[in-house]
């Protein structure tokens, strides 16, 4: 619990998981809602291809801008465009839009506040609490963010299914019930109000926090400055490996865009079971996190990084043979406690073993390969499962993670060899065949 100890810390965690917990809500109504209008497998993947795509276009802007000005408003900001965007998906809810179209690009400009907030929001945790308790806060963070993930779907699924009368009788007991609003407003609507609520109070807390990192990239704006991250990542092949290591697992083994097809139509579970397969995962994570807070990692961080993502990938073939929602349930439980392991690993290379005026710009081209393992797997997914079905696309996305597993041993022998996870000897494993200029940015 050291990290707790930071008031902005606790702060800041507090406005992840309200964000989180409405953004996740809405992505279960976003599925159901895109899927109900049009049944077609890969309408569900063109929704990770609208989030993705902002943060191909922006992630040089995005990793310079998080150098360049104060973190903390940069975060602040994206998180005021994503309560927008969600305003624009309450009316379009509201009117009983049959556009998906209109949803897509609505998702789009959600993407992009994502696209600045991940480098942005990723480089400001290191000033928010000592550099002793940095593992202890990456390790807390990912409790926090698997934690809404646990709820958000769960609460989207549920609110989903709520008839309008019975929220409004609990919330506004003297509004009154059976109006044209109840019939047009029922599924998506409530679940995007319920998300502008969280959105509200994220951009209210992370306005309270007393941090101010300020301008940290000194040097004049230039192409060289702007490309520092990338060079710096093409020097470190332990944070390449990681980072890349990630995305082709994730973009093979992830099967979250497929899951209304496997709660409608394969475990024939509903709304509620498609909240409890997106939860499902995220238990896993949040008592692997809670174990590892306890029991930290503290030696052959690389080995594990690689049992880790093996396991998931295991994982990820049983999930496809099952035909029952526990046993499911159970298998998705597994691959996010492995997960996990991962998330926190590479988190901390990350950030440990990069050098702070460049974290933002290294944390950048991360977020892209993140929402590229994420949205562009959704994307990858939904067209496998348009090809050959969504049993056979899952089970050989997760054959695909075993592979590149192995793989990724081979061509990037110095991940599988670290150790502590400390940012002494991170950094000098990382930047120790680099030229100076390029570590500094300068």
């Amino acid at each position: 619990m050291e990290a707790f100890a930071s008031r902005d810390f606790r702060l800041y965690q507090l406005a992840r998981g309200a964000g989180v917990l409405g953004s996740e809500a809405q992505s279960v109504a976003v599925a159901w809602q895109v899927y109900s209008l049009t049944h077609r497998p890969l309408d569900l993947g063109y929704t990770g291809l609208a989030l993705f795509l902002p943060g191909l276009f922006f992630i040089l802007p995005a990793g310079h801008v998080a150098d360049r000005f104060d973190r903390r408003q940069v975060v602040m900001l994206c998180y005021v465009l994503q309560f927008l965007c969600t305003v624009a998906l309450f009316l379009l809810a509201f009117k009983g839009t049959h556009s998906v179209f209109a949803i897509y690009s609505v998702l789009f400009f959600i993407g992009t506040g994502r696209a600045f907030s991940m480098p942005a929001g990723s480089a400001l945790v290191p000033h928010l609490v000592p550099e002793k308790h940095f593992v202890n806060a990456v390790t807390w963070g990912g409790a926090v963010f698997q934690f809404a993930n646990v709820t958000g779907p769960a609460i989207g699924g549920l609110l989903y299914t709520l008839p309008l009368a019975l929220v409004m009788r609990f919330f506004a007991p003297w509004a009154a019930s059976g109006s044209a609003l109840t019939s047009s407003f029922e599924g998506a609507g409530i679940v995007y109000l319920f998300s502008l609520v969280m959105l509200f109070a994220a951009v209210t807390l992370v306005a309270s926090l007393r941090v101010r990192p300020g301008r940290m990239e000194k040097s004049e704006a230039s192409l060289r400055v702007v490309l520092a991250g990338c060079r710096y990542l093409g020097h470190a092949p332990m944070l390449l490996g990681s980072i890349s290591l990630d995305l082709f697992v994730m973009l093979l083994g992830g099967a979250v865009a497929l899951m209304p097809i496997f709660a409608n139509e394969i475990l024939h579970a509903g709304p509620i079971g498609l909240g409890m397969l997106r939860a499902a995962p995220s238990v896993g994570a949040v008592t692997m996190s809670l174990i590892l807070t306890r029991f930290p990692i503290r030696r052959r961080a690389g080995r594990r990084l690689f049992m880790a993502v093996a396991i998931f990938g295991v994982a990820m073939v049983a999930f496809g043979l099952s035909r029952s929602l526990w046993l499911s349930l159970a298998i998705l439980v597994v691959s996010g406690a492995a997960d996990m392991n991962s998330v926190i690993i590479r988190n901390s290379l990350l950030q440990l073993a990069t050098p702070p005026q460049m974290r933002g710009r290294v944390s950048a081209v991360n977020s892209l390969f993140i929402g590229a393992s994420n949205e562009l797997g959704s994307f990858e997914s939904g067209l496998t499962a348009q090809w050959w079905g969504a049993i056979p696309a899952t089970i050989v996305g997760g054959v695909g993670s075993l592979v590149v597993a192995g793989l990724w041993s081979v061509v990037f022998p110095s991940l599988s060899h670290i150790d502590k996870l400390d940012s002494q000897s991170l950094l000098k494993m990382a930047s120790g065949s680099q030229p100076q200029t390029t570590v500094t940015g300068a």
